[in-house]
């Protein structure tokens, strides 16, 4: 299966789509999840979270957000251009209506004669599309208004998939924090324990100033830790098109990350591609380029232009003493004309090739997003497998060395183990859970861009 095959019969006659991709019938990551991909499974795939927080944000950001509100602006001004290239295969008319009144005084026998004179005309100027030049380029701008159209709902699934993300790494930072403010707790309580042996005279003052040194050093990476906070619900606000600080008191509340979604189907290549409003823009960019192409090279055919006018003059005579006369002349005429370029320069000849330029581009182009297409949805099968099998290890050894810490910090306490072992131990558990938790993050944001790698997120107009 080629990738040109989704866009069967969008050549004209004598145009053939060059370069064509062969889309693999099935996904090369043995990750993959057999079955139909189900559009309309995956159009609100946020909800398959479970966090209510999270569909909060995404239903004011899809309804708030300037992206999106742009986009929409952009469909209008596309319809309203498509408006102005339909209106060149209807004719003009235009009416103009006069007036005209003259009086004249005989001073030889004392009358005054006045006459009225009343035109209405109408004037008729079409350009007939002899070869379906016009008509091309009402095609093409069909197209540019699908394509606008595809590019909104892309804005959706961006959007959808960058708040989603932001928000797994608010949770994600938020989880880190509370795990080094356990973390800062535990040693602070082993600074407590080697005071008291100073005191009592079972240690010196150097292993004191080793559990200060390891308990400030600890405490120091907290700050980082609300800063990246503060900038992403930030990030979050203008996701979702208010002002920093209008979303802190919803976020303010930590919560658990997310739970990861069941395996979703992805189908075959060739559906997600289909499924992809950016791939199907592109393939209305490359469908409105080869009409502009065509209309371009029918340009150098002739042209018929008719134009007319028609016209209804009445003319009303009065004498002030007699009686009122009246008159109307209904008058027209029609001419045809047909035009042919013989010497314009080159101009015609130099704007095919500029739209058989652009028309070539856009296929590349087309090509290009299909090729991101197949590789982000690869990716992303791998993102989730490799984080799964790291995230099973890192749980593993996460409560491993929560159990080592404590059981150190007891036997510490009872003199089994020196300091070192001790500060050695908790230095092991921090540095494990916060791998865990940045491997859950990166486990969801993998989930994230499957989702948004199979077109999910854009909801129809």
């Amino acid at each position: 299966m080629v990738a040109g095959g989704i866009l069967a019969g969008c050549a004209g006659p004598r145009e053939t789509w060059k370069n064509e991709i062969e889309v693999p019938a099935t996904w090369q990551s043995r990750q993959a999840t057999p079955g139909a991909l189900n559009p309309a499974r995956i159009r609100q795939w946020w909800k398959r979270f479970n966090d209510p927080v999270l569909d909060s944000l995404i239903a004011q950001a899809l309804t708030a957000s300037p992206d999106i509100k742009t986009a929409l602006e952009r469909i209008t001004e596309s319809r309203g251009e498509r408006s102005v290239q339909l209106a060149g295969l209807l004719p003009v008319v235009s009416v103009n209506a006069s007036d005209r009144i003259d009086r004249r005084d005989e001073q030889s026998t004392g009358l005054v004669t006045r006459s009225e004179t009343a035109n209405v005309s109408a004037d008729l100027s079409w350009e007939i599309d002899l070869f379906g030049r016009q008509l091309q380029n009402l095609q093409a701008a069909t197209k540019d208004v699908a394509q606008t159209v595809e590019n909104y709902y892309a804005a959706q699934v961006t959007l959808t998939a960058d708040v989603a993300t932001a928000y797994i790494t608010l949770r994600g930072t938020q989880a880190q924090l509370e795990a080094l403010r356990r973390n800062v707790a535990t040693r602070r309580e082993t600074t407590d324990i080697t005071r008291w042996k100073q005191e009592a005279g079972l240690t010196d003052m150097l292993e004191v100033q080793q559990t200060v040194s390891t308990l400030e050093q600890a405490r120091a990476a907290i700050p980082s830790l609300e800063k990246t906070l503060s900038e992403t619900r930030n990030q979050l606000a203008v996701l979702c098109g208010q002002t920093p600080g209008k979303l802190d008191g919803l976020l303010a509340r930590s919560r658990p990350l997310p739970r990861v979604p069941a395996k979703i189907a992805t189908g075959i290549p060739s559906e997600a591609l289909n499924n992809r409003p950016d791939v199907r823009a592109a393939v209305d960019a490359v469908l409105a380029a080869y009409h502009r192409k065509t209309a371009a090279e029918l340009e150098r055919l002739p042209t018929l232009n008719l134009s007319g006018s028609f016209g209804l003059e009445g003319l009303r005579t009065g004498v002030i003493f007699s009686p009122e006369a009246a008159a109307r002349t209904l008058a027209g005429n029609l001419m045809a004309s047909l035009a042919q370029p013989i010497f314009e320069g080159g101009r015609i000849t130099a704007n095919i090739h500029i739209n058989a330029s652009q028309a070539r581009q856009a296929v590349f182009s087309y090509q290009s997003t299909v090729l991101t297409a197949l590789s982000e949805v690869e990716d992303a099968l791998v993102a989730i497998h490799r984080t799964t099998e790291r995230l099973d290890v890192l749980r593993n050894a996460d409560t491993a060395a929560s159990e080592a810490s404590e059981l150190a910090t007891r036997q510490y306490e009872a003199g089994q183990v020196d300091l070192l072992t001790v500060l050695d131990v908790q230095r092991t558990q921090l540095s494990v859970e916060e791998s865990r938790v940045l491997t859950e993050t990166d486990q969801l944001n993998a989930c994230v861009q499957l989702y948004k790698s199979l077109g999910g997120g854009w909801q129809p107009l």
